[in-house]
């Protein structure tokens, strides 16, 4: 009787999981719409960092400085079109590494006059004791 039990549950627990079932469909997506959308979706990136970036204090003050509105600085930034927005951001990029490039430089001449003053080389750092 038990067993009779269990095969008509298990009958009408696949019947209702059957008839609950979700079924997917797909379809297929273009290349060019996907590559819109990632183009899209990088633009709207970098627009937001660029607007991020005139948020910035010092950067406030140094348009300030210039005799430049940022709220009008603002405006025309968001109404650049697509091209002059990844122009001005690669821009901005190209600083960031250039002025990392030269704290790096700095630090690594740093790095090398302290090591050659702990080794005796040089004494250029009156804070270091040479090895010697």
């Amino acid at each position: 009787m038990t067993s009779r039990f269990h095969r008509a549950l298990a009958g009408v627990l696949m019947l209702t999981t059957s008839l609950t079932s979700v079924t997917a469909s797909a379809a297929s997506i273009s290349p060019e719409a996907v590559l819109a959308e990632t183009t899209r979706s990088a633009l709207d990136s970098q627009r937001a960092e660029l607007a991020q970036w005139l948020q910035r204090d010092d950067i406030r003050s140094q348009m300030q400085a210039l005799g430049v509105d940022p709220r009008l600085a603002e405006e025309r930034v968001a109404a650049l079109s697509d091209a002059e927005v990844q122009d001005l951001h690669g821009r901005l990029d190209e600083a960031r590494v250039a002025g990392n490039g030269v704290v790096g430089a700095l630090v690594f001449i740093f790095v090398l006059l302290l090591v050659t003053d702990l080794l005796g080389l040089t004494k250029v750092f009156p804070f270091t004791r040479s090895v010697r």
